[in-house]
C-alpha cells in the first residue's frame, strides 16, 4: 500500500487576505430581524429627520413588533391602520432596505397615485439609499446602462418598484415577491378600466409561494375603507401599555384622556386615567411605560396580523397638540361643519368616520303608496301590532308580514281618552282583537303586539300581565349602539309582567334599510325587506304620518371627548316621531313571535318556529 502523502500548501500573504474575503463573502449573514437589521444598519436622512442620525427602534417602541411581523418569512399579509404620525413611511422605508440588503427579491410599493410614486422616492428612497452605507453600493445611480430609474432601482438579486395606483400600466410589471401597498384608503376604485389596484398588484405575487403583502393606510370613511375591512378579517391587535401606578395593560384611549382643566386653563397638565385604578398620569409617564409595551390581539386565531395605533401612543406628537386639534374641530362641528372632525377622526385616533345616516325622503314614500284591494293584500301571512301610550290617546300600527319580510302598512289608528281611565284600555283590548281581511274574506287577527310602557308604566303593566299568552308584550326601549335588539324578558317590576328591553337603535338601523330598499330604485316594487304602504284613506297613512316615519337620522356626536353614534330629529321643531317608533316596535313583535314566513299549504295555519328562540312564558 502506498504511503499516504500530506502535502501542506503556503499561501502567499496576499492569497490569504483574498481567501479570507472570499469566505467571508460566502458566510451566511447574521440572523436578523428587521427591528434588528434597522437598528444596525439604517441610517436616517437629513431630509427625513434635523440631521443625520442612526435608527433606534427604541425610540417608538411600537414599532418593533410591526416591523418583525413584516420580515418573519412565516407571516404572508401584515396590516396596519394607523394615525398618520406614528411613523409609517419611516417603517415602509426599514422594510424597503432590508429586502434589498438582508433579504434580496422583487419588491412593489404602490403609492396611491403616479405623483405620490415619485414623491416617496425622490424625499424618501434615494435619500435613505444615500445615507445608508449598507445600501450605497447596491443601486448604480451613475450608468447609463443600469435600467435605474426614479421609480426602478435593480440591486443584485432583485428591485424596487415604485407604482402608483391609477396607473394600469405600472400594474402590469413583472412578477413581485413583496408587495408594500401604502395609504390604500386613498386608490381609486379601478385603476383604468382593469379593475380594483390592489388585486391586480396581488396578482403580480402568484408565482411565489413565500409572498409577502404590507397594507397601511390611514382609515376613511366607515363601510368604505379598503384598510378597516383587511384590519377587521386579521388578528386585529391594539398597542397597550402598563399603567405607571398599578401595571394593568391598557390601551390608550381617547375617551380616557382628561383635559376638562386643560380647555379652560392651557397652563392646566392633561392627564390619562387609568381604567382599573382611575389613577391620572401625565403624557410623560405613560409615554415612558411604551418601552413595556406590547400588542394585544382580539382575534388572535387569524393568519393575517392586524395592528391599530392612535397618535395618543405615538412618540412623534405630543398631547397637547393633538387634544388643540380636537377643540378646533369641535367649534366646527358645533357650527355645522364636520370636515374638520372627520379628519381629526381619521388622522389622530386611526379610526373610520361614520357618516350621518342619510335622510329618507318621506315624498318619495307618499308617492310610492298603493291602493289595496282588500284591507290585507294577499302576501300577507302574519300580523303584528304595535302602541305608543300618550296623555289622552293611544297611537296604533298594524303591519302586515310575508316572505322575506316584505311588510304591508296596513292600519294607522288613534284611540282617544284619558289613558288614566279604564274605559279607553277597555277600547284598545276591543281594537287589537278585532279581525283584518282579505280579499278571499281569509280573516287575520294581531299575532303579536309590543306596547311601549315610557309613559304611563303601571298602567301597561296591569294590562299585560295576563295577556302574555295572547303575545302582547310590555316593553320599553334602550337607546345605544351595541344594544341588541331585544332580550328575554325580566320580571322585576310591581306588576311582575314579563318585560322586554328593546334596543331601538338597531331596530331603527334595520328599519331605515328596508325604507332604503324601498325607495332607492322606482323598478323594485316587491320582494324581501320591500315596505308597502296603503294609499286607501280609511288606513290612515298621510303626510303626518310618513312626516314622522322619516323624523330621525343618524348623527356623531362627541360626548367627553368621546365619539357617539346616535339617532336624533332631523327637524328641532318637529317632535313628533310616534309612526317611526311604532314600526319600529312592530318590526320587534315580529322578532319575538318569530312566526315561519312561508306561503303555507291552503287551509294551512301559519305556525311560529319553536326551537330557536326560547323565551320565559313559553314563546
Amino acid at each position: 500500500m502506498d504511503e499516504k502523502k500530506l502535502w501542506v500548501v503556503e499561501l502567499a500573504p496576499q492569497s490569504e487576505e483574498m481567501f479570507a474575503r472570499c469566505i467571508a463573502h460566502l458566510r451566511p449573514p447574521p440572523a436578523l430581524t428587521l427591528s434588528q437589521w434597522a437598528d444596525k444598519y439604517r441610517v436616517l436622512s437629513a431630509e427625513t429627520n434635523n440631521g443625520t442620525a442612526r435608527w433606534h427602534t427604541d425610540n417608538a417602541p411600537y414599532q418593533r413588533e410591526i416591523m418583525d411581523a413584516i420580515g418573519n418569512p412565516h407571516i404572508r399579509k401584515v396590516v396596519i391602520m394607523s394615525a398618520a404620525q406614528i411613523g409609517k413611511t419611516a417603517m415602509l422605508m426599514n422594510v424597503l432596505g432590508y429586502y434589498m440588503h438582508y433579504y434580496p427579491c422583487p419588491v412593489m410599493a404602490m403609492e396611491p397615485t403616479l405623483d405620490m410614486a415619485q414623491t416617496l422616492s425622490k424625499d424618501n428612497l434615494a435619500p435613505m439609499i444615500r445615507d445608508t452605507p449598507v445600501l450605497r453600493g447596491l443601486v448604480d445611480t451613475k450608468s447609463r446602462y443600469s435600467g435605474n430609474t426614479i421609480l426602478k432601482k435593480n440591486f443584485p438579486g432583485g428591485h424596487i418598484t415604485i407604482v402608483g395606483a391609477n396607473s394600469p400600466v405600472g400594474l402590469r410589471m413583472r412578477p413581485i415577491k413583496v408587495l408594500l401597498a401604502d395609504e390604500v384608503d386613498g386608490y381609486p376604485e379601478s385603476a383604468g378600466t382593469e379593475g380594483d389596484p390592489l388585486l391586480l398588484a396581488q396578482k403580480r405575487q402568484t408565482v411565489f409561494w413565500d409572498k409577502k403583502t404590507v397594507i397601511v393606510s390611514t382609515p376613511t370613511i366607515k363601510g368604505h375603507s379598503k384598510i378597516e375591512k383587511e384590519f377587521l378579517e386579521s388578528t386585529r391587535e391594539e398597542w397597550t401599555v402598563p399603567c405607571p401606578g398599578c401595571g394593568h395593560y391598557q390601551p390608550l384611549a381617547w375617551s380616557s384622556l382628561d383635559f376638562e382643566d386643560y380647555r379652560t386653563d392651557p397652563s392646566k397638565p392633561i392627564l390619562y386615567k387609568c381604567e382599573r385604578c382611575g389613577e391620572r398620569f401625565g403624557e410623560y409617564a405613560w409615554k415612558e411605560q411604551g418601552k413595556l409595551g406590547r400588542f394585544r390581539a382580539e382575534n388572535p386565531t387569524a393568519e393575517t396580523r392586524g395592528f391599530h395605533l392612535n397618535t395618543l401612543a405615538s412618540n412623534f406628537c405630543g398631547w397637547k397638540d393633538v387634544v388643540d386639534k380636537f377643540i378646533s374641530a369641535s367649534e366646527q362641528l358645533a357650527l355645522g361643519n364636520i370636515e374638520e372632525m372627520k379628519t381629526w377622526t381619521n388622522t389622530e385616533l386611526g379610526e373610520t368616520w361614520e357618516e350621518p345616516g342619510e335622510c329618507i325622503d318621506g315624498n318619495k314614500l307618499i308617492n310610492r303608496r298603493e291602493l289595496y284591494d282588500a284591507e290585507v293584500p294577499d302576501g300577507v301571512l302574519v300580523l303584528t301590532a304595535a302602541v305608543d301610550v300618550q296623555k289622552d290617546r293611544f297611537e296604533v300600527e298594524v303591519v302586515g308580514w310575508g316572505v322575506g319580510k316584505e311588510s304591508w302598512g296596513i292600519r294607522y289608528q288613534k284611540i282617544y281618552g284619558d289613558t288614566k281611565e279604564e274605559k279607553v284600555w277597555a277600547d284598545l283590548d276591543a281594537f287589537l282583537q278585532v279581525s283584518f281581511h282579505k280579499k278571499d274574506g281569509t280573516a287575520l287577527q294581531i299575532a303579536a303586539c309590543c306596547i311601549d310602557s315610557g309613559y304611563r308604566s303601571v298602567q301597561v303593566y296591569r294590562f299585560t300581565v295576563d295577556k302574555f299568552d295572547r303575545h302582547i308584550f310590555a316593553i320599553k326601549g334602550k337607546g345605544g349602539q351595541g344594544v341588541p335588539y331585544f332580550k328575554n324578558p325580566t320580571t322585576d317590576n310591581r306588576v311582575k309582567t314579563p318585560l322586554f328591553t328593546i334596543g331601538v337603535d338597531e331596530g331603527k338601523d334595520i328599519l331605515y334599510q328596508r325604507l332604503q330598499h324601498t325607495v332607492r330604485d322606482a323598478s323594485i316594487t316587491s320582494g324581501p325587506n320591500y315596505c308597502h304602504f296603503p294609499l286607501n284613506p280609511e288606513a290612515g297613512y298621510d303626510e303626518t304620518y310618513f312626516k314622522g316615519l322619516t323624523s330621525e337620522m343618524k348623527i356623531t356626536r362627541f360626548r367627553k371627548g368621546k365619539m357617539i353614534v346616535a339617532w336624533d330629529l332631523r327637524d328641532k321643531n318637529y317632535k313628533r316621531n310616534e309612526p317611526l317608533d311604532l314600526r319600529n316596535y312592530a318590526t320587534a313583535a315580529l322578532e319575538i313571535y318569530n312566526p315561519v314566513l312561508q306561503k303555507p299549504e291552503p287551509g294551512a295555519v301559519v305556525q311560529r318556529r319553536t326551537g330557536r328562540r326560547k323565551l320565559n312564558g313559553g314563546i
